[in-house]
């Protein structure tokens, strides 16, 4: 059985701003119905891929497609997707029955089905009674829900978000998270989002595009660029870990055997990673939460140990960090249970950790 085809596709894009190069040849698909999260710090190129396909950037080489068809020459609004920025950008003198059912007005949709569908979609976003009132007398968290509203009114395949949360504070970012991820599976319509919150990223995507230098690096769910980042750039960028150092002795099938901190360690290589060979410099990424104190027992078959001098315990509320420095002078941080037993700075300890739970990457 074949796969449906792409709803978007992206077919080796480029932007460039005279001699800069602001995305570099940049292919991805995106399915009809798929939460995609472009992902990377300012300046990888994220807002201008998003900008491309919502045809607000013509794309210095490449093609844009939609529904199986070129779109790259079209203007933005004969191209059937809606964009919201992170400024909101509603109409201050209009109430916000009025922002959601303006672009609806400029199509000449009859009054009647407005009124519906400006009705529903406030519904959607739980501001029914709000619809009267006007932008300023909205907090952030309302009026993001209004551009929300205003652009899935008009019912497009693919909705583009521009860091849309980005002006909120953390409490309501974290709820918007949510609230958007549920909207997104309640009403169907294809998201590409874009966030420099890897958090956010993680929370609210069925898959992630993470983004470096106007290229993608990875693209992956949020599990597999977690779990199995593909280079040290993804394994630092999302969430925390510790990158050690090591050396291939060999290589069987999909695992390496290393010496990392003079000890002999085991980890899973990535399928398609190039420079795991025997002789070759390679780094360890170990994630904190997978690293547990050992004590005086013996590891368990299929882990790894490592043994240093505790340098400080911090608590977290839900976690308490402890911070571990090896021989090597690199320092380990483990995430622990606040329960779990306390060592104390200068206490030599030994840590154990899973071998299929670190991952082997080029160095």
């Amino acid at each position: 059985m074949t796969s449906p085809s792409p709803l978007v596709e992206l077919r080796s894009i480029t932007k460039r701003f005279g001699d800069f190069v602001a995305v570099d040849a940049v292919s991805l698909t995106i399915a009809s119905g798929e939460f995609l999260t472009l992902l990377g710090a300012s300046g990888s190129g994220k807002t201008t891929t998003l900008r491309m396909i919502a045809g607000f950037e013509p794309p210095t080489a490449g093609e844009v497609w939609m529904d199986g068809r070129p779109i790259h020459q079209l203007p933005p609004y004969k191209r059937d997707v809606n964009t919201v920025f992170q400024s909101y950008a509603l109409f201050p003198h209009m109430s916000v029955w009025d922002n959601v059912a303006y672009g609806l007005r400029r199509r000449r949709v009859a009054k009647p089905e407005i009124t519906q569908r400006v009705d529903a979609a406030l519904a959607m976003v739980h501001l029914e009674p709000l619809a009267q009132r006007a932008p300023r007398q909205l907090s952030g968290g309302q009026q993001q829900r209004v551009a929300l509203a205003r652009a899935l009114v008009n019912r497009p395949r693919v909705l583009l978000l521009d860091e849309p949360l980005g002006a909120l504070d953390l409490k309501l970012r974290k709820e918007m998270q949510l609230e958007l991820k549920h909207l997104q599976t309640q009403v169907g319509i294809t998201f590409v989002y874009v966030t420099h919150d890897q958090e956010e990223a993680l929370t609210m995507s069925d898959r992630i595009a993470l983004m470096r230098g106007g290229r993608i690096e990875q693209v992956g769910t949020p599990r597999e660029i977690y779990d199995r980042p593909a280079t040290k750039y993804v394994a630092d960028f999302i969430g925390e870990t510790n990158l050690l150092g090591g050396q291939v002795r060999s290589v069987a099938g999909t695992r390496a055997t290393l010496d990392v901190e003079g000890q002999r360690l085991e980890a899973p290589v990535p399928v398609g990673s190039a420079g795991v060979t025997a002789g070759q410099a390679v780094w360890l990424s170990v994630r904190p939460e997978v690293m547990t104190l050992l004590g005086d027992r013996p590891a368990p078959p299929e882990h790894n140990t490592l043994e240093g001098m505790v340098e400080e315990g911090i608590y977290a509320g839900s976690l308490t960090k402890l911070r571990l420095r090896l021989p090597s002078g690199t320092t380990l941080v483990l995430h622990m249970a606040p329960t779990a037993v306390a060592v104390a700075p200068g206490q030599r300890a030994r840590v154990v950790w899973p071998v299929d739970r670190g991952v082997c990457l080029a160095a």
